[in-house]
């Protein structure tokens, strides 16, 4: 059999592609006990966003160029303009907020699934049974001055990050908002993650009386543990924010212990890639053959192996309500994991 190989240009770049992924192994990474699940957990100092343009020399008009990065509406905003070609977007919802044009992006931007990974969570808004809350009108009918642990709440955090849109969304359905809590005399805790070791202090010692967050898996139980109960997203409010494009979810009984019954909330699972509408149907294509050649390496959140038939399934895990792209669509046909 005759021996093959790349080109010597695709040797090197390829080469370069694989050390890249293996920088997040060596030395400039380490390990955490940060992870909601108790389990090893690797941080690093390298950064998440990654620009790839592959130009080849002359034919300049036969070459695909390709960049990606990984985040949220910062990404989206990118795409939209086209400075990056694929994001990987966390959660689904933020990725159908823009394509509605009803997130913080101005206008509607014309996006397309490639793969949504399954990553399960839910919005928990979690106060102390000693507040007397049970909803979240009720903090407004009482202008109750909340001790409040949540995610960053800056100027420019409710135009990138979904979390801090989310809370503000759903205080706004309530009709109040963070600043609203401050002139009530209460405090806010703003951590820039959900696990954040005084986000766990504060619950413990009994510094915040609420918590209205994602990461349910990382603060959730502890909540319960001290006293906490979770307010349902349900009538008006759960009206108001199912019009913007989120989707209903459930803090689960099952999850956790000590909870008597599910309690309705929003969603905010899946890990969605995605494309302009107008990316070549043959780019579209390649990228799930992609995922496909590499699904034994790529990351996954639910500690399974990646299945390819998860990317399409619009499943629990793995939602999404923007159309998947032509070219993805008839990989996933071809290859029967869609009807």
């Amino acid at each position: 059999m005759a021996k093959q190989r790349y080109n010597s240009a695709i040797q090197r770049v390829k080469g370069f592609l694989e050390m890249a992924s293996a920088l997040y192994e060596t030395s400039l990474s380490h390990r955490t006990r940060r992870a909601a699940e108790g389990v090893l957990q690797t941080d690093s100092r390298l950064g998440y966003y990654l620009k790839l343009s592959l130009l080849p020399r002359g034919k300049q008009g036969d070459c695909i160029s390709l960049s990606f990065a990984a985040d949220s509406f910062r990404e989206l905003k990118l795409l939209a303009a086209g400075k990056v070609s694929v994001a990987w977007i966390n959660p689904s919802a933020s990725v159908t907020l823009a394509y509605r044009g009803t997130g913080p992006l101005s206008g509607r931007i014309p996006l397309r699934a490639i793969a949504v990974f399954p990553s399960w969570d839910v919005m928990g808004f979690a106060v102390h049974e000693s507040t007397g809350i049970t909803s979240l009108s009720q903090i407004k009918q009482e202008r109750f001055p909340l001790r409040l642990s949540t995610g960053p709440t800056g100027k420019r955090d409710l135009i990138e990050s979904p979390v801090t849109f989310m809370v503000h969304a759903a205080l706004k359905a309530a009709g109040f908002t963070i600043e609203d809590i401050r002139r009530w005399g209460g405090k806010i805790q703003p951590v820039s993650r959900p696990s954040h070791p005084d986000r766990r202090a504060g619950i413990e010692n009994g510094t915040i009386n609420a918590v209205f967050d994602e990461g349910i898996k990382s603060w959730g139980q502890s909540a319960l543990d001290h006293g906490f109960r979770y307010l349902p997203i349900e009538g008006a409010v759960l009206k108001r924010l199912k019009a913007m494009g989120y989707r209903p979810g459930a803090v689960p009984k099952s999850h956790f212990k000590g909870m008597t019954r599910d309690v309705p909330t929003i969603d905010f699972s899946g890990w969605p890639m995605v494309v302009r509408a107008d990316m070549p149907n043959d780019v579209a294509y390649a990228l799930c053959e992609a995922l496909a050649l590499r699904r034994r390496s790529i990351p996954t959140d639910n500690f399974r192996p990646l299945s390819i038939a998860d990317l399409c399934a619009n499943g629990a895990e793995a939602p999404y309500d923007v159309p998947l792209h032509p070219g993805a669509r008839k990989f996933y046909r071809e290859r029967r994991y869609l009807k």
